[in-house]
């Protein structure tokens, strides 16, 4: 393997001479630069990141956690991330927690040891406190995307969860609705409390009564097994002419449950969702959604934490994006 000494002496020059060509620090002349650069290329030579990240104190790296990999939200989102960080010459690693709090505390060990530049993540929920509480410990930035977590303080995007449930809603009651139903994640996560506030809240405002049993509480990630939220349908009597899903893949899995069921959407009962299904959904659009900016959550998260790591700030002010959602009308609703 070729080394910084070997270069050395095919230049003529010293080893700190090579290093600060390969690190671009210190004064050397243009001609001593161009002539060591020339016999790097010569001799194929590739330099030692991490060698170099001890030298200037960062790794141009930075890592993206997200919380489910499967849900084509969180690949939008990623491909948004990877674009605002090779625009600033940052490369990205990535980490897939599958809303699992013990998979995403894995995660957080294996960033404090690679010494990664930044983060930017999706908890899984209230209970991830104690990884961003280590993230703190060790001094590394990070920005949050999609939840919030009460007791941390740091820079974060949002989405608008609360008036996205509203306009679900709404949109319902308009062709008809008013046995609507929601299916929501864990309510651990501040999202999932957000879409439920503006589910009531909307119910409330068009004259609804809130039904505790037309709730039911699940994940947000696919699930393996479904016979919980099989046998909380059977308890529902009458069934609702109408279901909000708290996400795509709480959507996917409810269509499959209900089609083994008999039933069919948009006939025998509505469905919409939060999140669409990914760049490809208008090929054969079906599921009236209120679609989230997932792109604009990777794009603008990750070039907040590259600002805040590159203005060498630990402390606020802090910022806080919300994104506004958008209703899109398809063909899962039937009008009454």
């Amino acid at each position: 393997m070729v080394t910084i000494y070997d270069i050395a002496q095919r230049s003529g020059v010293s080893a700190m001479t090579v290093s600060r060509v390969i690190n671009n620090t210190g004064r050397i002349s243009d001609k001593t630069r161009a002539k060591v650069k020339k016999v790097m290329e010569e001799m194929h030579y590739v330099p030692n990141q991490m060698a170099r990240s001890l030298v200037l104190q960062h790794t141009r790296l930075l890592f993206l956690l997200i919380a489910d990999i499967t849900n084509p939200f969180y690949t939008t989102l990623s491909r948004g991330a990877e674009d605002a960080a090779t625009k600033n010459g940052y490369k990205l690693l990535f980490g897939n927690s599958d809303e699992n709090l013990e998979k995403e505390s894995d995660y957080i060990h294996t960033i404090l040891t690679t010494r990664v530049d930044g983060v930017m993540m999706a908890p899984t929920g209230d209970p991830s406190l104690p990884n961003l509480e280590s993230l703190l410990q060790h001094q590394t930035p990070f920005v949050l995307i999609d939840r919030e977590v009460p007791g941390v303080e740091c820079d974060i995007v949002l989405g608008d969860s609360k008036e996205g449930a509203r306009q679900l809603v709404d949109h319902l009651v308009e062709q008809g609705h008013t046995r609507i139903m929601m299916v929501n994640g864990s309510l651990s996560s501040s999202s999932a409390r957000l879409r439920l506030q503006g589910y009531r809240e909307a119910l409330q405002l068009n004259g609804l009564k809130y039904e505790p049993e037309y709730l039911f509480e699940t994940s947000f990630g696919p699930q393996n097994d479904l016979s919980a939220m099989n046998a909380w349908i059977d308890s529902i009597n009458p069934l609702p002419t109408a279901i909000i899903a708290g996400n795509n893949v709480i959507a996917i899995e409810l269509i499959r449950l209900l089609q083994q069921r008999g039933l069919r959407i948009p006939d025998d009962i509505s469905i919409v969702c939060f999140d669409d299904f990914g760049p490809y959904a208008d090929i054969n659009p079906f599921m009236t959604v209120v679609a989230q900016q997932a792109y604009q959550f990777g794009y603008l998260g990750m070039q907040m934490l590259i600002d805040r790591i590159q203005s060498g700030s630990a402390s606020g002010p802090w910022r806080k994006v919300v994104l506004p959602a958008e209703l899109i009308v398809r063909s899962s609703v039937k009008q009454l």
